[in-house]
């Protein structure tokens, strides 16, 4: 992605802890005012499985493809100009197809379990994508062990993330999660220096507990966002109570945290010095500042470039 006209700084090195759509529509508004080779998105793997034998990386390659210019419009993730012949076959044959893969991206886990299967690690196999697709920010797996999101439901045991967000819809109540291996996990390579070094770092509008606490907890990953939370800026995920897309905001009241930008702002307290909240919230500015945290006020909803470049722009220029 080519730099936008309208830059803000071009020298600064930001680093951005992502997730999933939110976290890509972020990052594609922040390349257009932003040199793009001083972006690194280190990127949630929690979500990660395998099926049919793929190895799969949902935030990955939805952050991928949209900075590559191939993400479907209209959901935010998969591909464009999508075709479906191998999952209609699939279907017709009996075999599992709950989590639907489309023709074009199957070639992409493909290609990536080919290559883990040759021994090039996960953050190998991500740079060579995104040279593929001509992406100059770095996009960094947060580790490239596996961790395993787990998901308590009510009135039931544990489950993947993948079967709770993609079989059953995210329609049953959440009691308690765990990150299955987090204990174990590293952090990727040029994680933790790319967090040292950068001049700011912004969690992005992503789920608080499924998408980015994956990354804080990695070992040493939380501590240094700590040890530099006045350089660091978070985005609020929630609007008027509400999350723009996925169960951010039911969660947040099934775990027992209030259903609002102050219930996000007592998630980050630790780790970030401003919290940037839409216009339609801004009656609990003060609550955020007196969960310590400094209110940033600005359009947060990202339904285009234009507005995603915007957001970018005013994060920019309040860290």
């Amino acid at each position: 992605m080519t730099l936008g006209s309208d830059v803000v700084s071009e020298d600064r090195r930001i680093a951005v802890v992502a997730g999933g759509v939110g976290a890509a529509k972020f990052l594609r508004g922040l390349l257009q005012v932003h040199s793009n080779h001083l972006v690194t998105a280190l990127v949630n793997v929690a979500d990660d499985f395998r099926l049919h034998g793929l190895a799969i990386s949902p935030d990955l390659d939805t952050v991928t493809y949209t900075l590559g210019g191939l993400v479907n419009p209209e959901t935010g993730w998969g591909r464009a100009k999508e075709s479906w012949t191998v999952r209609d076959e699939l279907e017709r044959l009996g075999g599992e197809t709950w989590f639907n893969l489309g023709d074009l991206d199957l070639a992409v886990h493909l290609y990536r379990t080919q290559r883990l299967g040759d021994g090039a690690t996960l953050t190998e196999v991500t740079k060579e994508i995104c040279d593929k697709l001509g992406i100059e920010a770095q996009l960094l797996p947060a580790s490239n062990q596996e961790i395993r999101t787990q998901l308590k439901l009510e009135g039931g045991g544990w489950v993947d993330f993948q079967d709770y967000f993609v079989a059953q819809q995210h329609s049953v109540a959440v009691e308690n999660l765990r990150f299955q291996g987090i204990e174990e996990a590293l952090p990727g390579p040029s994680v933790i220096s790319s967090l040292e070094e950068a001049d700011a770092i912004v969690i992005a509008p992503s789920n608080p507990f499924v998408s980015v606490n994956p990354v804080l907890e990695i070992a040493g990953v939380g501590d240094v966002i700590k040890r530099r939370r006045e350089n660091v800026v978070a985005i609020s995920p929630i609007v008027g109570g509400a999350a723009l897309k996925g169960p951010a905001s039911r969660m947040l009241e099934e775990l027992g945290f209030e259903r609002s930008v102050v219930g996000i702002a007592s998630l980050y307290e630790e780790f970030a010095s401003a919290l940037v909240i839409d216009h339609e919230d801004v009656e609990l500015a003060a609550k955020v500042e007196a969960a310590g945290l400094r209110s940033v006020v600005t359009d947060t909803i990202m339904s285009d470039q234009g507005r995603a470049a915007a957001l970018a722009k005013a994060v920019l220029e309040n860290t």
